[in-house]
């Protein structure tokens, strides 16, 4: 039978620990988040509906999206053990240089909508963590200011072919006058995509002041005054143009794009060349056969063609058909550092992050921005010791299984 004894205060008071209070609201909000849903959670609530549903939200039914990180979740780690993994290496090479982790920060369009600080915040976290960043064609900080903001880091630029060749091309000689090391060609964006919750949020650039969004505005103040008192919101490239955001994407997107515009861009631009949007085996081996340095497998987020195939599904078949070839990068999707580890795992050199980045910077500008790459630092290194393995290199498909959820249906 237990015995029982008075409380001795002695040892009530070793367990009262009181946490020194934060009064930095930021800090505080940032410090309760321990997944990068989390930081979505806290996006959502500070950012009007329109920039939180344009990040947030994918093509059509957004079923792309939806199975992209159903794939990511239906993965089973085979751990090695008895192994020291007192420490590991997350270090990697891509396109001609180094990463300090496995991945880096994608090109995302209208930053500085979602948060002010916007592309800046970007470009800074990847100079502090020693990882990539690459601005967009639509991005809303210049090739130039971005340079500025990561002068020893690796900077790259993602490149849309527009109607007027001209923009394009002059883009291209931009980043390669600014020392961005890798251009990424986008090729899975003939036409928009039908993004219908920006339909029905009335989305536009700059942000229309109506009846909705004055009320939507009213438990978010903080994000309209960064909004009024900062520079315009504007394309930073493409600023010339003007227009509707429907009429710079008509100039962005060009149906007419072909490999002919891919042979001149090569000509063009003196660094690596990634093609950005390959969705399948076929068009894989073609472009390895063209001798690029890389292939990046990805469906765009999810908005564009919805149903389109699972990047991560792709992988292994595009890894072992041209691995060899060319570096073979993978997207959309990712919300966990366990996501890199099995996309490292199963042949991928490397890996973007969107709208992990993209909640990060909502939740708290670049403090946010920060956080997202230590929650998948962490998560990364984390996953790598359990699996024992003290570096990417060591990372097999040997570590990883596809579980089956959505599989072709096999006719006799």
């Amino acid at each position: 039978m237990v015995q029982r004894q008075f409380p001795k205060p002695a040892e009530v008071f070793e367990l009262l620990q009181f946490k020194k209070p934060e009064f930095n609201g930021r800090k505080r909000r940032l410090d309760k988040a321990l997944t990068i849903y989390d930081l979505r959670d806290i996006a959502k609530r500070r950012t009007p509906r329109a920039a939180f549903d344009y990040t947030d939200g994918a093509a059509e039914g957004e079923l792309s999206l939806q199975r992209a990180r159903q794939a990511f979740e239906d993965v089973e780690f085979h751990p090695s053990v008895l192994r020291d993994v007192a420490q590991v290496d997350t270090s990697t090479t891509v396109f001609g240089g180094t990463s300090a982790l496995p991945f880096g920060i994608a090109p995302t369009g209208f930053t500085r909508l979602m948060q002010t600080e916007g592309e800046i915040a970007g470009a800074g976290a990847a100079a502090a963590a020693g990882i990539p960043f690459c601005l967009s064609t639509l991005g809303t900080t210049s090739i130039e200011d971005v340079k500025a903001t990561n002068p020893a880091g690796r900077n790259w630029f993602q490149l849309y072919v527009m109607k007027q060749r001209e923009i394009s091309y002059a883009l291209v000689e931009r980043a390669a006058a600014s020392g961005f090391d890798t251009l990424f060609f986008t090729v899975d964006t003939p036409v928009a995509g039908a993004r219908l919750r920006d339909k029905r949020n009335g989305f536009s650039i700059p942000p229309q002041i109506s009846a909705g969004t004055i009320l939507n505005a009213i438990p978010r103040p903080w994000w309209w005054y960064d909004f009024l008192t900062t520079p315009k919101l504007e394309f930073a490239s493409l600023s010339a143009t003007g227009g509707t955001v429907g009429e710079l994407l008509d100039f962005a997107m060009d149906p007419t794009i072909s490999y002919e515009d891919l042979r001149i861009i090569r000509e063009m631009w003196p660094g690596k060349i990634a093609i950005k949007g390959v969705q399948n085996l076929e068009d894989s081996r073609k472009l390895a056969s063209l001798g690029v340095d890389g292939i990046v497998l990805s469906n765009h987020g999810g908005r564009q063609l919805d149903r389109a195939p699972i990047p991560f599904h792709l992988l292994p078949e595009v890894v072992r058909e041209v691995g060899q070839d060319v570096e073979v990068v993978v997207d959309t999707g990712i919300m966990n550092g366990a996501d890199i580890v099995a996309s490292i795992a199963l042949g991928a050199k490397f890996t973007l992050i969107g709208r992990a980045y993209l909640y990060g910077l909502m939740a708290g500008g670049r403090q946010g921005v920060d956080k997202t790459v230590e929650i998948l630092s962490d998560q990364i290194v984390r996953t790598m010791k359990l699996l024992g393995a003290h570096s990417l290199e060591e990372l097999t498909p040997q570590h990883v299984t596809q579980l089956e959820r959505l599989g072709p249906i096999r006719r006799s």
